[in-house]
């Protein structure tokens, strides 16, 4: 039998468990993947002045405070990007992208009151609203 170092014995243990991690890592990632039935719920606003930088802040500010509504895992406010091909819808202002984990989640936030508070205080600003709402299969 072949007499082990102290050295050659850490730096196989390490290559080792560096390995079992990092080949753990694809399984680490996929449980952050959608699962099926994840309900995503995305809004597009067209403002009434969509030229104001003032209307377009203060619709952001009503959308920020949305992300404190319990069912909503994930939540991101954006703006239409710079990219240019002609399936790109460009002439909305902001949009509103929400994640939740089923159908349930979202129709509890449907009906918050902070939702239901921002409709109010907010609606004014636009002009339309597209929503595309999906089921992950």
């Amino acid at each position: 039998m072949k007499k082990l170092s102290r050295r050659l014995f850490l730096g196989n243990t390490t290559a080792l468990s560096l390995a079992g991690f990092f080949g753990l890592m694809p399984a680490a990632d996929k449980s952050k993947q959608n699962k099926k039935g994840d309900f995503v719920h995305h809004v597009y606003f067209w403002l009434k002045n969509p030229e104001s930088a003032a209307d377009k802040a203060k619709l952001i500010e009503g959308l920020t405070t949305l992300k404190k509504i319990k069912p909503i895992r994930l939540a991101r406010i954006g703006e239409p990007a710079s990219t240019n091909r002609d399936v790109i819808e460009r002439g909305y202002q902001v949009s509103w992208l929400l994640f939740f984990d089923n159908l349930e989640d979202q129709e509890v936030y449907q009906k918050h009151p902070v939702h239901l508070k921002f409709v109010e205080n907010y609606s004014n600003l636009w002009d339309k609203v597209i929503v595309y709402d999906s089921v992950d299969v």
